[in-house]
């Protein structure tokens, strides 16, 4: 089946924001093109004259941000409620698509994700990648697919980062809004009891399930729901973490709390630090203190626990 490839042009200083919203149409990963400190970067890494000169001809005041729909993910509609959404924020912006096969950008990032440390324990091994770990690391094995969330990116590995020290050999943890399953997989590896992870995206929730199998892990100790949030979730947990964007986790927040055990830690992630008021506002409102803040390149991630 093929594709489409939404192409949205903004300027550069409303990127990032822009970026947040085209996150909201796909449970997977976007690609954004930002040149803003392209030139500033190759004064400081190479001679000039070893650049390409396409790289050296981009437009620096503008970004480029690629999302990719399935035709079951109703293409026109995604940039319906892109163009709606980045009006109401006073986004100048300017949409085009094109039909992208399958196969096209399937496999041409794979040769840009190559095996990567998080923390102080973890190695992230893409399936495609011989292993070669001299620390000893617990060797986390993925097959990305489609669904968001290969370690690489800043709000994943905040997450994980923030995880870690968290995790015990009694721990449950909830990961909703799970993706390739990087949060709930990594906490099993890590020793965590059992996972549970959810998705609203079908294509996710299988990704999810056989990056559990592929590391080991299978029903009843990993299981993974498609559904809206935690709507099929029951019980509680002791780690509840959530890495998407700064609108859902707010909405999510009023409802955090009755799937926490006493004690336990929601960890927040995905949120670009232009929204961090509103999500700190959100948690004060629902009763949770921060333990700590994470901050990565403009991203931030949020320990906190629930005001006794």
């Amino acid at each position: 089946m093929n594709w489409t490839e939404i192409i949205i042009t903004v300027d550069a200083a409303q990127l990032d924001a822009a970026g947040d919203i085209a996150h909201m149409t796909v449970p997977y990963g976007i690609y954004i093109e930002d040149y803003r400190t392209l030139h500033a970067e190759i004064r400081t890494i190479a001679h000039v004259d070893l650049i390409d000169e396409a790289l050296l001809s981009k437009d620096s005041s503008k970004g480029l941000i690629h999302v990719y729909i399935s035709p079951e993910e109703a293409p026109a509609e995604a940039v319906a409620f892109l163009s709606e959404r980045y009006t109401a924020e006073n986004i100048k912006h300017e949409i085009a698509s094109k039909i992208c096969k399958n196969e096209d950008w399937e496999n041409n990032w794979k040769a840009y994700f190559k095996p990567i440390p998080i923390g102080k324990r973890l190695l992230i091994r893409p399936v495609w990648e011989d292993v070669v770990n001299p620390e000893g690391r617990i060797v986390f094995s993925i097959e990305p697919g489609h669904a968001f969330g290969n370690g690489g990116h800043e709000s994943t590995s905040l997450c994980l980062e923030a995880m870690e020290p968290y995790v015990g050999q009694d721990s449950t943890v909830l990961d909703i809004g799970c993706g390739s399953g990087i949060l709930s997989v990594a906490a099993l590896l890590l020793g965590a009891k059992s996972a549970v992870g959810v998705d609203i995206d079908k294509l996710a929730v299988k990704t999810a399930r056989e990056n559990g199998r592929l590391n080991g892990f299978e029903e009843p100790r990993y299981t993974v729901f498609n559904g809206n949030l935690a709507d099929r979730v029951t019980g509680r947990f002791d780690i509840v973490v959530f890495n998407i964007v700064a609108d859902v986790i707010i909405q999510f927040c009023k409802d955090v709390q009755k799937y926490l055990n006493p004690g336990g830690v929601f960890i927040a992630s995905g949120i670009i630090d232009l929204r961090e008021d509103d999500v700190l506002a959100a948690f004060e409102e629902y009763g949770f203190n921060v333990i700590k803040r994470h901050e990565l390149n403009g991203w931030v991630c949020f320990e906190t626990m629930a005001v006794l």
